[in-house]
């Protein structure tokens, strides 16, 4: 009887180490296969014609800001700074937002050392410019947003933004020559790109005054 209960419980273990033995080629089995289904054989080849500036594009670095105004800002301001109050480019466009002085001067700002060193009037600044633009550019906010140019859609923050780099008189000439007349600076950044770079941003609060300054 002893033997007979020995025999049954080597049966049962030998049937135990067959049936863990097969779930586990199984399991390696369908892991393999969802490899091979993930796996690309062949490279997925695209055909994308791109301009040169818009190959390189910046990490706007703020997430929870969105389209909202300060999100305008804080990406306008990482495009031309990397969002620092204190440097000065080769050129002499100074601050977070990179002034130049002849447009400081029309703001009211004349002490630059003054300026550069002091983060509150850069960011008053940078609103009395962005009012003073808005007045310039108002019929062309009226009369161009929504419409596409070079193959992108023009919004008030796009034409604001673009004020920003080229100035309002060489926005309105792009726009009144629906985007035949463009603008670069030094570093080859353009009206367009801008336009395409800050669209769509809640810029709707900010007020069109002729007179905005410091």
């Amino acid at each position: 009887m002893r033997k007979q209960v020995l025999k049954l419980n080597v049966l049962v273990t030998v049937l135990i180490v067959i049936v863990v033995s097969l779930g586990f080629t199984s399991t390696k089995k369908t892991e393999k296969n969802v490899h091979n289904i993930n796996r690309v054989t062949k490279p997925l080849a695209y055909s994308v014609s791109l301009e040169a500036e818009d190959v390189e594009e910046e990490i706007i670095r703020t997430p929870f800001l969105g389209k909202s105004f300060n999100g305008f800002k804080e990406a306008l301001a990482f495009k031309e700074s990397r969002g620092d109050y204190f440097t000065v480019n080769p050129l002499g466009y100074m601050g977070k937002y990179q002034f130049g002085a002849s447009t400081l001067k029309t703001i009211g700002v004349h002490a630059h050392d003054d300026f550069l060193n002091d983060p509150e009037l850069q960011e008053r600044a940078f609103i009395a410019n962005l009012e003073r633009n808005k007045w310039v550019l108002r019929k062309d906010i009226q009369w161009y947003v929504g419409k596409v140019f070079n193959g992108v859609k023009v919004t008030e923050s796009g034409i604001l933004a673009a004020a920003h780099l080229a100035g309002p008189g060489n926005v309105k000439r792009y726009l009144r020559t629906q985007g035949a007349t463009g603008f670069a600076d030094a570093n080859g950044a353009s009206i367009r790109y801008y336009m395409r770079k800050f669209s769509g941003y809640d810029v709707s609060h900010v007020k069109a005054n002729k007179a905005a300054r410091i």
